[in-house]
Formats: C-alpha cells, structure tokens, sequence
C-alpha cells in the first residue's frame, strides 16, 4: 500500500517527538496547538500548514527543513 505525505509526515513527527521524550500534549501546549490535532497530524488523518511545520519544529528542536527532508525520506523508502 502507498504511504501518503501526510501518513509520512505524521510517522516522523511522531519519531521526532518520542526521541525527545515529549508526549502529544507537551507538543501541543508548547506548539500553541490541540492535542487531538496533534494525534490526527500523527495518524496521517490531517496534513500540516506551513505555520503548523514551523511551530511543531521549533518545539522539537529540529528545522522545518529536517522534517520535510525526513518526510521525503520516508516517503521514498515506503513507496519504493
């Protein structure tokens, strides 16, 4: 089955966020965003706005272009 960019994006923001040891709500309360949105971003149930990526990657500590590269990493190593 085909990953999509928000299923991709989702598992590495996920990973992200684990490595660090913040829970879903931590990065939330520190992005300024939901919990559940949050949980959707995750499950590849919601794809993020530009200003979600900025937010979510300044509170994990790694650059929107990190997360980006990681999510076509992702992406290329799933559908290939």
């Amino acid at each position: 089955m085909t990953m999509t960019p928000a299923e991709a994006f989702g598992h590495v923001l996920k990973i992200t966020r684990k490595e660090i040891g913040l829970s879903q709500e931590q990065l939330a309360l520190q992005s300024g965003l939901d919990r559940t949105f949050i949980s959707l971003l995750e499950r590849g149930k919601r794809q993020p706005s530009l200003t979600s990526i900025l937010e979510v990657s300044e509170n994990l500590n790694v650059s929107a272009t990190e997360l980006i590269r990681l999510t076509v990493e992702k992406l290329h190593d799933e559908n290939s």
